[in-house]
């Protein structure tokens, strides 16, 4: 037996930096090797966070927007009742939700880089579709409801955004990247409900077309730059038997009822907003309704801050908490018709729904290691990464729940408020299921302090 010289193992060692071939294919990719890291790997996992994030963004901007028209349609010409109205802002979201398992397992089978430039250019559909059908007062509900329906393209892009930038980054650092990443997406619910209403006043009135048409060059400049300067990577492998393994545990489910209550209620709060504005406080402009998104938003980072230091499941029960007090005082404001209540306690149970989500999210790779699901640790890491995707597309229904609770809640009492007790009723079982489960220090959960 020969032995290996310095020549032979440096022939056979595996390479140390990225191995390009054509079509901007990476086809050796490790970023758990600290040299590998250093020596390109974090310049260039950046460089696709930094062009995600930007697509990423866009695509919450186009699935938001209808949220943000729909309030203006009467001034347009459109004659709408209100549950038509609520039916146009919970579209979006179910088709988002829908689309957000398949989008998840587009990655590895297009690539990275190809399916960003595919998912942002197909934001070009209901942009240019929003600016032909809100020229047209005549227009049937039907094809309104086609037309609403198509923003839920931009539902989809977060979930394979985040699977994307998963396999960039090595354990250590995936967190970070991964919050980045969906602040800066969720962000775009709280841009597109700030600069619609600034840019669709006109000396000749609202033109509604603009709120599509600002965001195509936008568009057009993400599908470039994700061209020139986005990667796929040869190794992402599709799995799609983690959402069978994930499937078949219980704290899936759980999780994935949960995560309703957080991200379903911070989407759900956010398409409706706008729309409780401009009905109960007609005379309150409607560029403050981007207040709630942005805080939605920006506390999501410190959700799972605080759940790392006291726990997932002790801040979700207390999220939960605030979002009954924020509802309570949102029914009280509605009795006394007090804005300044009203929008307060909204924007409670926005920080709320956005410290609940980054605590929930927390909690699922917790659980599944406490859980030990059968074969082991390989098992356990499918189920969690099967759970996040998932839950991410249980919870986003909620964003569809909430509004359609609010159309039906108005058509049977004219009033908003019984919708609202529905809620509360809701966070009160999600926050006993949670603790139950999850916070008791008699249950193993509670005991490992998921």
């Amino acid at each position: 037996m020969v032995a290996p010289t310095s020549e032979t193992t440096a022939i056979d060692a595996p390479p140390r930096r990225p191995v390009h071939r054509s079509g901007r294919w990476i086809d050796h990719w490790d970023p758990e090797d600290p040299v590998f890291w250093r020596d390109g790997g974090r310049r260039i996992a950046r460089r696709n966070l930094v062009v995600s994030i930007f697509a990423e963004f866009l695509g919450f901007c186009v699935w938001a927007i209808w949220s943000i028209v729909v309030p203006q349609l009467p001034a347009a010409g459109f004659a709408l009742t209100a549950d038509q109205m609520f039916w146009l802002i919970g579209l979006p979201a179910l088709v988002g939700a829908t689309l957000r398992v398949p989008y998840t397992l587009a990655v590895p089978v297009f690539g990275g880089r190809n399916w960003t430039m595919i998912s942002a250019a197909l934001l070009l559909v209901p942009a240019l579709a929003l600016v032909w059908v809100v020229q047209r007062p005549e227009t049937s509900f039907g094809v309104l409801l086609l037309v609403a329906a198509l923003a839920g393209l931009g539902g989809g892009n977060f979930a394979s955004s985040m699977a994307n930038i998963s396999f960039f980054f090595p354990e250590k650092e995936k967190g970070a990247a991964l919050g980045w990443n969906a602040a800066g997406g969720n962000l775009g619910t709280a841009a597109v409900q700030f600069v619609v209403p600034l840019i669709i006043v006109t000396a000749a009135g609202v033109s509604l077309q603009r709120a599509g048409l600002v965001f195509v060059p936008f568009i057009l400049l993400a599908v470039i730059l994700a061209w020139r300067l986005m990667d796929n990577l040869g190794t992402a492998k599709a799995d799609p038997r983690s959402f069978g393994v994930a499937a078949r545990e219980k704290h899936t489910w759980v999780i994935s009822f949960v995560y309703i209550g957080t991200f379903g209620s911070f989407v759900g709060f956010a398409g409706a907003f706008p729309t409780l504005l401009a009905r109960e406080f007609p005379d309150v402009t409607l560029s403050l309704a981007f207040v709630g998104a942005l805080v939605g938003s920006v506390t999501r980072p410190l959700g799972g801050w605080v759940a790392d230091r006291l726990g997932g499941a002790v801040v979700s029960v207390a999220s939960f908490a605030v979002m009954i007090l924020g509802a309570l005082g949102a029914i009280q404001a509605l009795g006394t018709g007090s804005f300044a209540l009203f929008f307060s306690s909204f924007m409670l149970l926005f920080v709320a729904t956005g410290v609940g989500n980054g605590s929930v999210y927390r909690m699922i790779p917790a659980t599944f290691r406490v859980a030990k699901v059968g074969g082991g640790g390989a098992a356990t890491a499918k189920a969690a990464a099967g759970c996040i995707g998932i839950a991410g597309a249980v919870g986003a229904f909620g964003g569809f729940l909430i509004p359609r609770g609010f159309a039906m809640s108005n058509s049977l009492t004219g009033s908003l408020v019984p919708a609202l007790w529905v809620i509360i009723a809701a966070y009160v079982v999600m926050a006993l299921v949670t603790w139950a489960v999850y916070g008791r220090r008699g249950s193993a959960m509670g005991a490992a302090r998921v």
